[in-house]
């Protein structure tokens, strides 16, 4: 049976331009999807945009610009984005798109057959800014305003005839489905959060809205639109052609290993969409990773504070990958995360240049000097060597446990502590003592060159672009890396030669800030 793996971001809602929360997540599944390619599964990689609703329509509003006009150049920035952090996903999505409108009208086709849909009058609580209904005891009123307790934003009261989803006939099968299924949220912190409010009893869902025209029409009822939850949920299914169930690639594909999302909209994805596929009798997800916000100070960023944080300014001012490893590093996975410039160029400082870059260059420097720009032919291990080397072969089915429960903690961990051994190392054996013992020296510079080349493969997924640049030492282009050689200690091709490499990473001076 072939390797699948089907990863998702959330869709960004495109009411302003990107911040570095998008590209956090980004970046997250693009690791991920990096991984499970050098580790030779087929991957399907998703993201794109939400692009229907109310807000969106204020927002179109307020540019003087019509609806799809406003969607269509905002969009276009997340599609930039995309690019810019070098993602490799195989698919962007839009919920104006053709594909995904016949897919949301289908799957709603397919609710109210089950007898999952029913149309009633709504009034209650609503957040514009979030696109959600809060029930009484989730409001609180400061100032005079009533707002949503977890989101902080304002709500409105509306009243009008809606269709509803069955939501509470769903409460004890969801219930039975966590408890069958402990993996299906994560982290703990948010399944307990999860399993907690739908014990607090679930009510019937609002699932369309007639006081604004921008969104899908409800089948057999152009007077409502359907709810952009409903709407933007679906786009999973409609990347992968699920009106035709016998299309290869939802045939393929179709559960996702993985919905990595923001912890602001856990509910929707661990309640209303398991929900919402349960009824429509289609297989759940695997799982849904709800990992926590990147700060600006204390606060999450939002536009409405003035705290975003430009993650193309940052690139521009100090790389890409830098970005990605600092990311990755310094936000703790499924945690909220505050970043600095100060923690960045430490980052870079320590871990990039000081460790990664300077062992790549300096044994390819004493390689080139010492081994006539040759890879040592002539090499004999010793217990030392082994027992450096082998610590890839006795961790890479561990590595790929820790990866499948999302630990890239343990990941990132894992390689820090290989470049301050392999720095160790050579340092220690001192090859340039053992001119008059050339096996020694040989078998120094092949031991390093091999855990350059076993670390640059596991940095892959990080940062991508430098870890290619390391390997050009060797001449090992993308398709040569696969997980599974890193337990091989005499991968590297004896005899053949050695290429000298720009510097990986140039050092921030801080003394000039």
């Amino acid at each position: 049976m072939d390797k699948t793996f089907y990863i998702t971001t959330p869709i960004y809602y495109p009411t302003a331009n990107p911040h570095m929360g998008h590209a956090y997540s980004s970046i997250i599944a693009d690791f991920f999807a990096r991984f499970k390619f050098i580790d030779e599964y087929d991957v399907h990689f998703l993201t794109g945009t939400d692009e229907h609703g109310l807000k969106i329509q204020r927002s179109a509003e307020k540019k003087g610009l019509e609806p799809q006009l406003f969607c269509d150049e905002i969009s276009q920035t997340f599609r930039d984005l995309s690019k810019t952090l070098n993602l490799t996903n195989t698919d962007f999505i839009r919920t104006t798109e053709e594909r995904h409108k016949r897919t949301v009208k289908h799957l709603w086709e397919e609710l109210e057959k089950n007898d999952n849909i029913y149309l009633s009058n709504y009034s209650g609580w609503y957040s514009v800014s979030d696109e959600a209904f809060y029930n009484e005891d989730e409001i609180e009123e400061i100032n005079g305003k009533k707002i949503a307790i977890a989101s902080k934003s304002n709500v409105e009261w509306i009243e009008e005839e809606s269709y509803f989803f069955r939501l509470s006939k769903w409460e004890k099968p969801l219930l039975k489905y966590y408890q069958e299924n402990p993996d299906f949220i994560a982290p703990e912190t948010r399944k307990n959060e999860v399993i907690s409010f739908v014990k607090g009893g679930l009510k019937d869902l609002s699932i369309s809205r007639k006081t604004f025209s921008w969104g899908i029409k409800v089948p057999n009822n152009d007077s409502h639109v359907i709810y952009v939850w409903l709407d933007a949920l679906t786009n999973y299914l409609s990347a992968l052609n699920f009106t035709n169930k016998k299309d290869d690639l939802f045939k393929k594909f179709w559960p996702p290993q993985i919905h990595l999302i923001g912890k602001d909209i856990l509910r929707f994805h661990a309640i209303y969409w398991p929900a919402f596929l349960l009824a429509a009798n289609i297989d759940l997800p695997k799982k849904i990773y709800g990992h926590g916000w990147i700060l600006s100070g204390e606060e999450k960023m939002s536009k409405s504070k003035g705290n975003i944080l430009d993650p193309i300014k940052i690139i521009k001012d100090y790389g890409l990958d830098p970005l990605r490893y600092y990311l990755i590093k310094d936000v703790s996975f499924g945690n909220d995360g505050s970043i600095s410039q100060e923690r960045l160029e430490d980052c870079i400082n320590s871990d990039l240049a000081n460790n990664y870059g300077n062992l790549c260059q300096r044994v390819t420097a004493f390689a080139v000097k010492n081994c006539n720009s040759k890879i040592p032919k002539n090499i004999k291990f010793l217990e030392d060597d082994l027992s450096l080397l082998n610590k890839y072969k006795d961790n890479l089915d561990l590595i790929r446990s820790k990866i499948d429960n999302q630990d890239i903690n343990f990941y990132i961990n894992f390689i820090v502590n290989s470049l301050f051994e392999a720095n160790k190392y050579f340092n220690d054996q001192e090859p340039w003592k053992k001119k008059n013992d050339p096996l020694r020296l040989n078998t120094i510079v092949y031991t390093t060159l091999e855990i350059v080349r076993k670390i640059s493969f596991l940095l892959y997924p990080i940062i991508p672009d430098s870890s290619l640049k390391a390997l050009k030492i060797f001449d090992i282009s993308k398709k040569n890396i696969k997980l599974k050689t890193i337990i091989n200690n005499e991968f590297l091709v004896k005899d053949s030669n050695i290429n000298e490499i720009e510097i990986l990473f140039k050092k921030i001076d801080k003394n000039n800030d």
